[in-house]
């Protein structure tokens, strides 16, 4: 055996170790907003002995469904705890998009339903015992992109939100000196639920703001290419919406790249 097979065979078994350490689990959470019971979904690795940061993932119109769940779960195996949040109060999920727009709409035109609900889950994930309080983000789709973005500006303390094909415009815009927050948008260029003036004006407001905020684009994605579910959407409720392989992919990225960033010591 030579010295190049010889280490590659010394990262391969080191490689093994470190994935055999892992014990990532994900578990159904409940906790109260109000008189409302919230059904959220925790995942972390059971096996870290030291805190990490938390991560909020906030789901798209459909409700808290397994595609948030999995993006909790990819959180865990990057070495954060992350909590899918429940939006819509008692796990709802909406199966046709009508049913989705009432469930978003219900929450994003209330500005006190939706601070109330995500602050609740906030706390849920500060105070775990895996967690350290003082360095949590989150991250959204779509709605919850949109979601993530408006705690932003509304001062919530979070090290940074990161918004995938989420909505720009808002009722309530940021204040100077209000963002605590950095934030990264991950926008599809060819998004079609997102026009430049929305873009432009989103732009302008952060930089009023004083806000922290990278805004990265990226070629032919439309809107919610980050989900592999988004084509068979598309086809079966004639919705200009689309995976992207490519865009998922370095968004992802993107979005490690920055949350190390933010927590790195």
């Amino acid at each position: 055996m030579n010295n190049t097979t010889m280490k590659l065979t010394l990262l391969l078994i080191l490689f093994l170790a470190a994935s055999a350490c892992k014990d990532i689990r994900g578990e159904a959470v409940d906790y109260q907003t109000g008189d409302m019971v919230m059904k959220g979904f925790l995942a972390y690795d059971h096996g870290m002995k030291e805190k990490r940061p938390g991560v909020l993932v906030v789901h798209e119109w459909w409700g808290l469904n397994d595609y948030a769940r999995k993006r909790a779960l990819m959180l865990a195996e990057l070495g954060y705890t992350a909590l899918a949040v429940d939006m819509y109060g008692e796990g709802k999920q909406a199966l046709h998009p009508q049913e989705a727009g009432a469930f978003a709409k219900e929450v994003s035109g209330n500005m006190d339903l939706k601070k109330a609900r995500f602050m609740a889950a906030l706390d849920v994930l500060k105070n775990h015992g895996s967690v350290d309080p003082e360095r949590i983000a989150a991250i959204g789709y779509c709605f919850g992109g949109s979601m993530v973005l408006e705690m932003a500006r509304a001062g919530v303390d979070l090290d940074g939100v990161v918004s995938f094909h989420g909505g720009l415009t808002t009722a309530n815009p940021a204040r100077p000196g209000s963002v605590k927050a950095k934030i990264l948008v991950c926008h599809g260029e060819a998004d079609t639920f997102v026009t430049p003036e929305q873009i432009k004006a989103f732009k302008q407001e952060m930089a009023q703001a004083g806000a922290d905020m990278e805004f990265l684009t990226y070629p032919d994605a439309t809107h919610s290419f980050t989900n592999p579910d988004a084509d068979s959407y598309a086809k079966q409720f004639g919705i200009s919406v689309g995976y992207n392989r490519a865009a998922d992919e370095q968004s992802w990225k993107d979005m490690q790249g920055f949350l190390k960033g933010l927590f790195q010591k």
